[in-house]
């Protein structure tokens, strides 16, 4: 069973570790274990419950309420906000949930009720990438075990190829060139699939070369086809002095080349990245700057 921090809880809940204090003390929401030192560590089952919980509350019911129901009635008063298309965050907690608990149906009927309210690209930017980030979270933490984590890349991961397939490969005079690549060590590609799907759908041309990338094949691909823009990404965790050297090989071996950095290890916001590196914060401003290319 994954045991988390109340800091863990506090970053994938979005509840104030002081809140869920209160919570713990006032009502009992959650049951915490202590270690020798007493410090509270939480199981998967008061995550959840505590997902469900911030979920209701953010709706307007009240803890005191909430308190005291079972654990399916939480989860059937969550489902019945999912046909809520304004309910951004009860969609990626439950999938976070179905992660989890590694439940297929309900991760696909919460990702299908949004692809209907919203269309496919809306629910990538507004559900999918924020889940993402919590997932790299709990990934970063331990939190889930490597099925739990290829369960979820494996279903998310065929859905944005399909759709990159059923984007037309029609592209404008002034279509940019991108080479998308990840680092050597790095595995977790889903981001870079997701901007991949952004990027074409806009209306740019891209070259794949996907997950763990020698920077000397990156290289000959640009030698090869002479791109516009370069756009990596990163999840695995590296220290900051190593990512800070491989940006500033980055620039220094691809002079003149625009480079797009994302991921969960660059949103603290690393001090020394390089100037003309440029950091995507999140992907509706990235698209803006996509369509700014055409004009």
């Amino acid at each position: 069973m994954s045991q988390y921090s109340i800091k863990d809880l506090e970053k994938l809940t979005g509840v104030k570790a002081h809140t869920i204090r209160i919570w713990e003390k006032r009502y009992g929401i959650v049951q915490p274990e202590r270690t020798e030192t007493n410090i509270r560590t939480y199981s998967n089952c008061d995550l959840k419950r505590l997902l469900n919980i911030s979920i209701l509350n953010k709706r307007g019911y009240r803890i005191s309420s909430l308190a005291k129901l079972s654990v399916e009635e939480l989860n059937e008063r969550v489902m019945n906000l999912m046909s809520d298309h304004n309910a951004y965050d009860t969609q990626i907690e439950n999938l976070i949930m179905a992660m989890i608990d590694m439940n297929e149906t309900r991760f696909e009927k919460t990702l299908s009720n949004a692809v209907i309210e919203m269309g496919f690209e809306e629910t990538l930017v507004r559900i999918v990438y924020p889940f993402f980030f919590k997932t790299g979270i709990l990934w970063q933490t331990g939190a889930i075990s490597p099925a739990q984590e290829h369960f979820v890349s494996n279903l998310v991961r065929q859905k944005i190829i399909s759709a990159i397939d059923h984007l037309e490969n029609k592209y404008p005079p002034n279509a940019k060139l991108f080479i998308l690549f990840l680092h050597e060590e790095e595995q977790h590609e889903l981001g870079l699939l997701f901007f991949h799907y952004l990027i074409k759908k806009v209306g740019h041309r891209i070259i794949y070369l996907g997950q763990s990338t020698p920077i000397a094949e990156v290289v000959k691909t640009a030698e090869l086809h002479e791109p516009d823009f370069l756009f990596t990404s990163f999840t695995t965790p590296i220290p900051d002095i190593d990512l800070s050297n491989y940006l500033q090989k980055l620039q220094e071996m691809f002079p003149g080349k625009g480079i797009y950095v994302t991921g969960l290890q660059l949103t603290d916001g690393l001090s020394n990245i390089p100037g003309t590196i440029k950091y995507i914060k999140n992907p509706q401003d990235f698209k803006q700057e996509l369509i700014n290319l055409l004009r």
